[in-house]
């Protein structure tokens, strides 16, 4: 009923291994493995290895050919670092700006060029070689308008533009060509509230029109591939913090944010060139905070809003179909992936547990603990190449996952 549209975010050309910006090849938390592990031993997956040296920060992982990518606050300024996939080894680390707030960019590896957004809203475009190509500031440039935990928005890489949120009246979203940096648009989006949010932009296909959806502090909203405001959705705006990012299931949109405000779901029409808006649901209790929400087959699948109770809602109706309770290890916000038949839930204790996705009630089938934390434990985690990735602060944990 909800088929996935992948929307052509990636060239053709991608390898099915890689994991190359935020939540994936289609921005949607899911990987397409097989032959993973469907449970684990005692004390958990076999450690490949551990890299030092990214820098403090919530960042998760980009995974591009024989290349790692994150972002870290060292010091006084934001880097991105780039790994060795074969044993971790740092190969280079560029300055993105200055470092301020709770760094959350994940890096988008497009073209051999790796794009990423600091906190300060320094946006640069660095090649492989970790040297940077241009750079323009969301804020200066573009009266851009963040929130209170800053920038943390992840580029998205369409064609040959990149798409990022600097928020403000003038330019709430913009695109910008991916070679040189140069303005291609801007789109003011006329709502009460403008800060940026810190949600990354999806591809959404409706009735063959093609768009960017995006979640800001005003809500929702549809923006043309020429930059023209389609639709707006503002019941869920003029929030603390608007962080998930949406899920896009064909004509309808999927929408949860945190602080007790719960999620939508939307129908999209078009008819005349023109979208029309129509929300199916609103379900308080689908909550989710920053640690974002899967879709398998009929399902959601998140975190209740900071709690560390991951819930089971049927996607068609809101209706909650379980809620763990106190069972597992697993504590505090719980950010998750899914690969091969299985949840990956990384708790904000450090706890990682590999979940049974079935509707029956949350069955763990394995877990264990990073073996040294960096604080909070909000980096989400990544499942790439037979590898899992879990970021604890300055450190990467890889962890051998395939099925002997």
């Amino acid at each position: 009923m909800f088929p996935r549209v992948l929307a052509g975010l990636l060239a053709l050309t991608l390898l099915a291994a890689d994991w190359p910006q935020f939540r994936g090849p289609a921005r949607d938390g899911v990987s397409k493995e097989k032959g993973l592990l469907q449970s684990w031993p005692d004390g958990g997956p076999p450690l490949a290895w551990t890299a030092k040296g990214l820098g403090g920060g919530y960042s998760t992982v980009s995974v591009s050919g024989d290349r790692i990518y994150t972002l870290g606050n060292k010091g006084k300024e934001s880097h991105v670092v780039a790994l060795s996939r074969a044993d971790g080894s740092v190969l280079w680390s560029a300055e993105v700006g200055p470092a301020g707030g709770s760094l959350g960019c994940t890096p988008t590896v497009e073209g051999g060029r790796v794009y990423a957004l600091g906190q300060m809203g320094d946006l640069v475009c660095i090649d492989a070689d970790g040297k940077k190509v241009w750079q323009r500031n969301l804020a200066t440039e573009f009266g851009g308008k963040k929130g209170g935990w800053n920038y943390c928005e992840s580029p998205l890489v369409d064609s040959d533009r990149v798409i990022v949120t600097p928020g403000g009246k003038e330019a709430t979203m913009v695109a910008l060509d991916k070679n040189t940096g140069k303005e291609v648009w801007r789109c003011p989006i006329p709502t009460k509230h403008t800060e940026a949010g810190y949600s990354s932009v999806v591809v959404a296909t409706v009735g063959g029109i093609r768009h960017y959806v995006q979640l800001f502090n005003g809500g929702l909203v549809g923006v043309s591939l020429d930059g023209r405001v389609l639709w707006t959705f503002e019941k869920l705006g003029g929030n603390t913090a608007n962080v998930p990012t949406p899920i896009v299931m064909g004509d309808h949109i999927f929408s949860s944010i945190g602080y007790g405000r719960g999620a939508s779901l939307l129908h999209l029409t078009a008819e005349n060139g023109r979208i029309t808006v129509r929300e199916v649901y609103y379900a308080r209790e689908l909550t989710n905070k920053h640690g974002g929400v899967i879709q398998v087959g009929d399902y959601v699948y998140g975190d209740t809003d900071d709690s560390g109770h991951p819930y089971c809602a049927e996607v068609k109706t809101g209706k909650v179909i379980w809620k763990r309770g106190d069972e597992g290890k697993g504590g505090g916000s719980a950010s998750v992936t899914f690969a091969d038949r299985r949840l990956y839930f990384h708790y904000d204790n450090g706890t990682v547990a590999l979940v049974d996705p079935s509707p029956g009630g949350y069955r763990e089938v394995g877990s264990f603990t990073a073996p040294r934390r960096g604080g909070p434990s909000w980096a989400h985690p990544v499942v790439s190449d037979g590898r899992l990735y879990v970021r604890e602060g300055d450190l990467l944990y890889c962890y051998d996952v395939r099925a002997k």
